[in-house]
């Protein structure tokens, strides 16, 4: 089976296809920005909205998409047809830019599409500790966008972390709350009450983020958005990340707590799952 198609310059092209070169801004300049959304089972929750903030990250950067969110989801369905009915995909739409300098030129923006297998992963759990790197103001990065250049510092997060002996990393704002997770979004639980933190303009308030606590709120938990201090984690009966790659996965360890696979982590996922295959009412799939 083919492992990914590329929708570029009009055509499918199969694998990994070159499409940067020396020159081009995005290869030393870094104007490059991505979304993520997944296909699996038969379904592809919220592919619009993540089709939407494509585009709305590339005018944040300075670029001109050639090809609007409802087009971008079309191209995503056809290429999912390309792949067995029910594959596990990652759906990548991605803008760079091939001139400009140092701010890139708008009218030299390109689109790649594309959908890669990647099987979707049991809630088998991952450990966390924190880090000492933080995720920047917002006049420090683009952090209102899906940029590429932001993820290098998530990297460095998680060297660190691994060689803690942890799997991922929670990461800070720079006035010292918890912000996220080095790759997704975090939610804590502390006596029944859900808690994720208030969107500070430091990190992105994920897809996923708002899905899972829209459905939380609407089956009757009590679910927070607030200042969270890294001490409370230390002290949470459960925390569990949320975002497209994973959707809902639960902590099993962090720092030197042992959590389990808690109950509101799991009815946030199995929430998601009906969501995404649209077992809810009409209410919950707004």
């Amino acid at each position: 089976m083919t492992q990914a198609w590329n929708y570029i310059d009009g055509a499918w092209l199969e694998g990994n296809p070159p499409i940067l070169g020396p020159l081009s801004h995005a290869t030393w300049l870094s104007s490059i920005i991505f979304d993520g959304a997944r296909a699996f089972e038969g379904v592809a929750p919220d592919l619009d909205l993540h089709c939407q903030r494509a585009v709305e990250s590339a005018i944040r950067m300075g670029m001109q998409p050639p090809v609007d969110a409802a087009e971008i989801e079309r191209l995503a369905w056809e290429g999912i047809a390309r792949f067995p009915e029910g594959t596990a995909l990652y759906i990548r739409p991605l803008f760079y830019c091939e001139e400009g300098w140092v701010a890139p030129d708008g009218a030299s923006t390109r689109f790649v599409l594309t959908l890669a297998v990647n099987p979707m992963k049991e809630p088998g759990g991952f450990t966390a500790g924190l880090s000492t790197f933080r995720r920047p103001a917002p006049d420090q990065a683009p952090v209102d966008c899906k940029a590429a250049c932001l993820y290098p510092m998530a990297g460095r997060a998680l060297r660190e972390a691994a060689a803690r002996g942890f799997d991922n990393a929670v990461m800070t704002d720079p006035w010292g709350n918890v912000a996220e997770f080095a790759t997704a979004n975090l939610f804590m639980v502390k006596d029944g009450v859900v808690s994720t933190p208030a969107v500070s303009g430091t990190f992105l308030n994920g897809v996923t983020r708002q899905r899972v606590l829209k459905l939380l709120r609407l089956d009757g938990a009590v679910a927070l958005e607030r200042e969270i201090d890294p001490s409370e984690l230390l002290e949470a009966d459960e925390i569990f990340s949320t975002g497209n790659h994973m959707k809902v996965m639960p902590v099993l360890r962090y720092e030197h707590r042992d959590l389990g696979y808690g109950p509101v982590a799991r009815r946030a996922r199995a929430l998601y799952w009906d969501f995404a295959h649209g077992r809810l009412p009409s209410t919950h799939r707004m």
